[in-house]
């Protein structure tokens, strides 16, 4: 046998033996899921909700329509012609969108995503057996992204069992089924690929990522487990080019489950409220906060006569744990305390000056213009005494307190300029922040800011509070050891 035949031989072993380790005998046997969609896709509707255009202008004037090439004259033609030739006295067409959802009740309750039904002057449901049927909007909350509406049946509908997402780990399989593009019933598989997920969505953030293929138009459809319970609805996807990219994002039905509720019985959500406005904590927070590690809601501000300040929370807390759950991040309390009931008293651990201290709070309603929290990143662009934080500070004055909208009450000092590649710097200081608070104790004056100034050790950790733009944020900055050179400046985009 020739070398070059043994070498053959050796890769071929070689490859199987790859095969045998990514395709064991057990797990090269992929589920059957043909019966497991015929029992689904009944459950799963096209949504079409169209929006009446108003009346065009009388000063609008008509485009001249592109020259076509020959051929052409089909639907894009019509569409052209409809689309340029719209004179003033005609009537433009509505606009359409098309979406997915869910039964959930064999009375014709369907639920679906806020944005597929927002603000449409009709919407028709099409069930799988091709019956279609004029539905009315329950409630819809535009904040967790979730609408339920109804259709009128003679008969009973069938109905998806509501799973616990919770128990979806991941790695775990999914079948996601929605009408993309249009195209009705389309089955997609895939895993659960990451929890927790925060995409500027809103407070609530809190999706389930998946790699199965979502589009445009499986928006408000269910992502099912292989016991087909639903375990999330399809919201979202990260696109470049507007199609599947393999991420995409679904409500946890967890969280739907309790909105539904509220929407089916009075239309709206009743979220419960704290009064208070929190942050990260960072890795530098965490050192200068005494907490050990990174966890928790850092309050930043505490909102006057809120539940909050009743209970005894001030500024520089940070709360651990709230009725029961653990408070790992920041954007896991706004979502804790919405859920909680209104005027239940709950009990809140913080930690103070390094000490836990357990707080009794009773849970009010929020106003529908606010939050319950916002994370100021306390990470910013960078922007210059001689001291060694690297930042000078001068007087508010009357005119810098109009300047920088601040209110009559708010007093520290203002940063007038922070210098390049300084420890102020790297923690985000800003030029034009004012700084209310050095440790826990209030800076009034440039007296007081350089006093403390004077007595700062090498290597200490400073918990620093700041106003910037009409609200409070604390910034951790990190001083140099002796020897050490400063941190270099925070990175710009270009």
């Amino acid at each position: 046998m020739s070398r070059i035949e043994q070498r053959v031989i050796s890769w071929w072993g070689v490859l199987v033996l790859c095969l045998a380790v990514a395709f064991p005998a057990g797990a090269a046997n992929l589920p059957d899921l043909v019966p497991l969609v015929k029992k689904l896709q009944p459950v799963v509707v096209n949504i079409s909700s169209s929006q009446n255009a108003k009346p065009a202008s009388r000063q609008d004037k008509a485009m001249p329509m592109p020259h076509l090439p020959k051929g052409g004259e089909s639907q894009l033609d019509e569409f052209f012609r409809r689309f340029f030739e719209q004179g003033p006295d005609q009537q433009p067409f509505p606009s359409r969108s098309l979406g997915s959802g869910v039964i959930i009740d064999e009375s014709g309750y369907i639920l679906t995503n806020h944005h597929v039904v927002d603000e449409a002057d009709e919407i028709q449901v099409r069930l799988s057996d091709e019956r279609e049927f004029t539905a009315t909007v329950v409630g819809r909350d535009a904040k967790s992204d979730l609408a339920l509406i109804r259709i009128k049946t003679d008969g009973k509908l069938p109905v998806a069992d509501l799973g616990d997402s919770e128990k979806a780990e991941v790695g775990s399989w999914v079948v996601a089924i929605g009408n993309p593009f249009g195209l009705e019933a389309s089955v997609t598989v895939g895993i659960i690929s990451a929890r927790g997920r925060s995409i500027g969505n809103g407070p609530y953030d809190n999706f389930l990522q998946t790699d199965a293929a979502i589009n445009p138009g499986n928006s408000g459809g269910p992502l099912f487990n292989l016991q087909g319970e639903v375990i999330g609805i399809n919201t979202a996807i990260f696109s470049r080019s507007g199609g599947n990219m393999g991420i995409g994002f679904a409500i946890p039905i967890n969280m739907a489950k309790s909105i539904v509720a509220q929407l089916r019985s009075s239309g709206k959500v009743t979220r419960g409220w704290l009064g208070v406005r929190i942050q990260t904590v960072t890795k530098e927070l965490a050192e200068a906060l005494g907490l050990g590690a990174q966890r928790g809601a850092l309050v930043a501000s505490v909102e006057p006569k809120s539940p909050a300040e009743l209970a005894g929370v001030v500024a520089g807390d940070v709360i651990v744990r709230f009725d029961g759950h653990e408070v790992g991040r920041m954007k896991e309390l706004p979502a804790v305390v919405a859920e909680t009931p209104v005027n239940k008293k709950v009990t809140m651990e913080v930690i103070r000056n390094g000490a836990a201290k357990t707080l009794n709070v009773v849970v009010a309603t929020m106003r529908d213009e606010d939050g319950e929290a916002s994370e100021e990143s306390g990470q910013a662009e960078s922007s210059t005494d001689r001291n060694v934080m690297g930042v000078s500070v001068q007087p508010l004055s009357a005119e810098l307190r109009a300047r920088l909208e601040l209110p009559a009450e708010a007093n520290g000092v203002v940063v007038a300029a922070v210098e390049n590649g300084s420890p102020a710097e790297y923690a985000g200081v800003r030029a034009g922040d004012l700084i209310q608070e050095v440790n826990r104790k209030p800076v009034k004056t440039v007296h007081d800011f350089r006093a403390m100034a004077a007595k700062l050790e090498p290597g200490q950790t400073l918990l620093v509070l700041v106003q910037r733009g009409g609200e409070p944020l604390f910034m951790a900055i990190q001083l140099p050891a002796k020897g050490q050179t400063p941190a270099p400046s925070v990175p710009k985009k270009p």
